[in-house]
């Protein structure tokens, strides 16, 4: 699997760990379901890891989104109240 570290390409933004917690799943369990250690999950919400692609889809899966929801090349804009609770 290969990946960059922070510096080495385009800074990736992340809403994994508001996801991640939203639907109660900890960084063990995603891991699990991923294929990879626990630690990776945490280098990644800090931005410190940047998934490769095949590792972000899997997470896109496990989460039941799709990637562009999970990561992003631009910061994500702020979550309003009207955000968290229209559907």
């Amino acid at each position: 699997m290969s990946s960059s570290r922070k510096g080495d390409g385009p800074r990736i933004h992340t809403r994994l760990p508001m996801l991640r917690v939203e639907r109660d799943i900890s960084r063990k369990q995603l891991a699990e379901q991923v294929g990879v250690h626990l630690q990776t999950i945490g280098y990644i919400e800090r931005g410190e890891y940047t998934p490769s692609l095949e590792l972000g889809l899997k997470i896109a899966h496990v989460l039941g989104l799709p990637v562009e929801a999970i990561f992003s090349l631009e910061p994500f804009a702020p979550l309003d109240a009207d955000a968290l609770t229209s559907r």
